[in-house]
């Protein structure tokens, strides 16, 4: 048997071979019933035996027609469902995504994004990877992760970066100490007290930097930090102070720790989705992108 049978032959058989009538089939089929009958003859060329015994008044199978049918039917089977999942994914309603992200937005953002996203395509499978932004960076730029959620990237860099928030940061401090109980505090809070900084990798660094450098405050840091969390705790130990943005406030949870707005000058951190310049998004990458971008753009509006 030759196997360049196509589909369409495939499914005027199988349609031959449920109604037992040749004009039914060719009605269900919307061709000719002399079309269809050439079909039926070039498919038993090609198969090399004959696949109906018919007549003026019946249609019935042949045992080789018999042997064929299944085939046939699994056939078409694996094609509509294989066609059902390459739909799947055009559509964004299927595949996997991994999601570079800094560990206070894969904390913020992405759980209830991704149980908002997975009630609308539970075939969506996901993977996250969680570092500084130059590991996110990193992740998106090699391949490792379809996008990031992290700071703007510089302008050297080949990355596309699309805003999603700002980030303002606050003022965290013990819920016993009197900065607690103030609406705001200005930066130069930090010359007088113990500044507690994160590390030169970190995302939050370089924003602390410069809002010193603003206020031309020269301040040196008492300690650093290696993770939000550790910052937390060396506040809730009565170390320093420390400045950071408001999502990150989820690594720190303390009952001993208190928030206050800083000011003067107000700052902020950037975050939005990072993408390699000159890659394409997969169907699926695209839909979970704009959900979260439209996601924010509702918090926006509730403020």
């Amino acid at each position: 048997m030759r196997t360049d049978i196509t589909l369409q032959q495939l499914e005027a058989f199988v349609e031959v071979a449920r109604t037992s009538n040749f004009r039914a089939a060719a009605q269900a089929l919307h061709v000719s019933q002399p079309a269809l009958s050439r079909t039926v003859r070039i498919i038993e060329t090609l198969a090399g035996a004959r696949l109906f015994d018919r007549d003026t008044r019946h249609v019935e199978l042949t045992p080789a027609g018999r042997e064929l049918l299944p085939i046939a039917l699994r056939i078409l089977e694996n094609f509509n469902s294989s066609f059902s999942e390459l739909s799947q994914f055009l559509e964004g309603r299927s595949g996997h995504l991994t999601i570079a992200a800094l560990p206070s937005t894969g904390v913020a953002l992405l759980p209830k994004a991704i149980a908002e996203f997975r009630m609308l395509h539970p075939q969506v499978a996901f993977s996250l990877i969680e570092g500084p932004a130059e590991q996110v960076r990193s992740a998106v730029d090699e391949g490792r992760a379809d996008f990031g959620i992290s700071v703007r990237p510089g302008p050297q860099e080949p990355m596309l970066y699309r805003h999603l928030i700002d980030d303002p940061f606050v003022l965290l401090c013990r819920h016993d100490d009197p900065l607690a109980s103030r609406a705001s505090v200005a930066w130069s809070v930090f010359a007088g007290r113990p500044f507690i900084a994160s590390g030169f990798r970190s995302s939050i660094r370089p924003i602390t930097d410069a809002a010193f450098l603003q206020r031309g405050l020269q301040v040196v840091p008492a300690l650093e930090y290696p993770s939000v969390a550790a910052a937390g705790a060396l506040v809730a130990a009565g170390l320093g102070l420390t400045a950071l943005p408001r999502l990150a406030l989820q690594l720190t949870k303390n009952d001993e720790l208190a928030t206050v707005p800083l000011q003067r000058p107000a700052m902020s951190r950037p975050i939005g989705l990072v993408t390699r310049a000159g890659r394409s998004p997969s169907p699926v990458g695209r839909a979970f992108m704009d959900l979260l971008h439209r996601r924010e753009a509702r918090r926006e509006t509730t403020r």
